[in-house]
């Protein structure tokens, strides 16, 4: 294992992955010390419960992405909520809104992210959240009076400084991806430079968005390091203390030094 300071992987998508355990074990010789898996429906969130419990290092997160909302039912809902009994099921995501694309209407999308939300709310776990040209809506959702025990982190964060401190002030943290690496990223790097340090979080979001120098190959949780190396770069500060600060973080809100307690 490097000798550099520890990471934190708080977004990555195991559950497609050929060969786990290589992707496991070069992310732990990169100084990766832990991975969230993060699901996109009730399969995948079944497959990376069995994921987590076969790797010490690997925690899991449950949850239908706004792509599948149109799947999202009261059955459903009752299956992520047996999941949240799993012990090493520290998060639920990942929920929100996308409007990018139409592969589920967008009344489905907020049906789907506001019964999300209630459930992390009831289960007092933090959200991640995935927002694609959505985040007016996301903003007003979570301002909600009845959600305002939320927690959580926009994850993949592709918007301004603006928008992320509309998040910041609910108390949500910020997840940096590859993207921060991207060339015509500057207003994600922007955010990134200004934004406190204490809610930073990062994440290549493997096997998407792979970091520069790897662009073109698959994303691997290993990668993380290049999205804290680049964060140290633009804020003029070392690794070592972007490390150091984000797995704080991380370990904070996805509560990765202690039991979960039951309902």
């Amino acid at each position: 294992m490097t000798n550099r300071a520890v990471l934190i992987d708080t977004h990555a998508h195991l559950e497609v992955v050929e060969s786990i355990s290589e992707v496991i074990d070069r992310a732990f010789r990169n100084g990766v010390e832990t991975v969230i898996a993060v699901s996109s429906d009730l399969d995948s969130s079944r497959r990376t419960i069995e994921i987590s419990n076969s790797f010490q290092a690997v925690y899991s997160a449950v949850g239908i992405h706004p792509h599948e909302a149109s799947s999202f039912s009261e059955s459903a809902l009752a299956q992520l909520a047996n999941f949240l009994g799993e012990r090493k099921v520290r998060a639920i995501g990942e929920t929100g809104l996308d409007y990018h694309y139409s592969h589920s209407d967008r009344e489905s999308q907020i049906i789907s992210f506001t019964s999300h939300i209630a459930l992390s709310i009831q289960f007092d776990l933090p959200l991640i959240i995935h927002i694609r040209e959505a985040f007016s809506d996301v903003l007003n959702i979570l301002r909600r009076p009845d959600f305002s025990n939320a927690r959580g982190v926009i994850h993949c964060f592709t918007g301004d400084y603006e928008t992320a401190k509309g998040f910041i002030d609910l108390g949500f943290f910020i997840s940096f991806s590859g993207i921060v690496t991207f060339k015509n990223a500057e207003n994600v790097r922007d955010a990134a430079t200004r934004i406190p340090l204490d809610r930073i979080l990062i994440e290549p979001d493997s096997p998407y968005l792979t970091p520069v120098p790897f662009r073109g190959k698959l994303n691997e949780p290993a990668y993380v390091i290049h999205v804290a190396e680049k964060i140290a770069e633009i804020r003029e500060t070392s690794y070592e203390k972007i490390a150091e600060i984000t797995t704080i973080n991380a370990r904070e809100l996805f509560k990765l030094d202690r039991e979960p307690t039951s309902e």
